[in-house]
């Protein structure tokens, strides 16, 4: 029997829906889901496999115009995901007028198999994704257009579909029981940055960095500590709150979930500190895994 295998990454702009599509391809919760944009800093890989296949996920940053360095390793991370990809899944929303033109150009010239998927069609009337449905025709001629809804997991067979028949044939590049190439640590942090973009607003979210100093599994608990990073002192007052509130309500959130997670007694320290205008800073995004 053939075996295929393959690298998929999905891009997109922020707040279509990327992250949502891949944890329910892969039927687990690997990235963090929040109504803010720029959520996915990191590029996730998420595993499924089959009898006969293997299908390597990459969950991207959402494609945006660089303000810091920060965002420049980002897109980087994004670029570097088409570069790899056996299979392109573009994601799109009815309304979301795509103006990245270098990648569509790129896609464009490339010999890539691309997946359109249009999301959120649990959203949108007929005749406006009959319109979005033409207009992606006119711009990507060779892709094969889907709509769907991730959030209520609506034609996803389709996507898995038509990932498989472009999948090269290829032995499998990872054993068939591991979902991630991510490590409980990194999944930790990311539990805990999700945290803080639900509970906070304004500049806070996108100014702090997450990095677990600790990760201690005994017999009865796992003992864990984790450092937030701000890029400024006002902000550390506002994330420890009146009386240490703030930090310990965004402690008792994360906690639950890392429980969940782990599936296993968790004993979390958090604690605050400032690293100045790290979203700048080479040294902080090499240390914070951002910059190879």
């Amino acid at each position: 029997m053939s075996h295929k295998a393959g690298f998929v990454s999905i891009i997109g702009y922020p707040n279509v829906g990327k992250s949502t599509l891949m944890n329910a391809l892969i039927g687990e919760k690997l990235s963090i889901i929040t109504p803010k944009a720029q959520t996915t800093r990191h590029r996730i890989m998420g595993l499924f496999s089959g009898e006969d296949f293997q299908i390597v996920y990459s969950d991207t940053p959402g494609i945006l115009k660089p303000h810091y360095k920060l965002h420049r390793a980002m897109m980087s991370a994004v670029y570097a995901a088409i570069d790899d990809a056996d299979v392109i899944l573009l994601l799109t929303e009815p309304g979301n007028e795509f103006t990245q033109q270098e990648i569509l150009d790129k896609l464009n010239h490339s010999n890539l198999p691309i997946v359109l998927v249009i999301n959120k069609i649990d959203q949108t009337s007929m005749p406006l994704l009959e319109k979005e449905v033409q207009h992606w025709q006119s711009i990507l001629e060779k892709a094969v257009i889907l709509p769907v809804s991730a959030l209520h997991r609506q034609n996803l067979d389709q996507v898995m579909k038509a990932v498989i028949d472009h999948l090269p044939e290829s032995p499998a590049f990872y054993p068939k029981d591991e979902l991630t190439d991510r490590s409980q640590r990194f999944f930790v942090s990311e539990i805990i940055r999700e945290k803080i973009l639900l509970n906070f607003s304004k500049e806070i979210p996108y100014s702090t960095e997450v990095a677990v100093e600790e990760f201690k599994e005994e017999t009865s608990i796992t003992r864990i500590t984790a450092t937030i990073y701000v890029a400024r002192e006002t902000q550390k007052g506002i994330l420890l709150g009146y009386q240490g509130k703030a930090i310990k309500k965004l402690g008792a959130d994360a906690r639950k979930e890392i429980e969940a997670f782990l599936d296993v007694h968790v004993f979390l320290e958090l604690r605050v500190k400032v690293a100045k205008d790290w979203r700048q800073d080479e040294k902080a995004l090499k240390r914070f895994g951002y910059i190879d």
